[in-house]
């Protein structure tokens, strides 16, 4: 796997992991894939910033912070 694909994959299991806290049974299943959805997150920013793509990185960074402002109003 590249560089690009990785970052690609952690980005693409941050998303799925977020849409899964919406399907959660529990308040403990939602809190395990926003934790999950972060450190998918957090893998990808700092993938772009290895390959010196510091536009994705904060776009990634942005999507992060949304996550957390919907998680915070939406599930505690």
């Amino acid at each position: 796997m590249t560089e690009e694909e990785r970052l690609a994959w952690f980005e693409a299991q941050a998303e799925e992991a977020y849409y899964k806290m919406y399907d959660a049974r529990t308040p403990g299943d939602a809190t395990a894939r926003y934790s999950d959805a972060k450190e998918f997150f957090r893998s990808a920013i700092q993938a772009a910033r290895g390959l010196g793509k510091s536009e994705v990185a904060a776009r990634l960074d942005a999507r992060l912070a949304h996550v957390k402002a919907v998680f915070r109003s939406q599930f505690c």
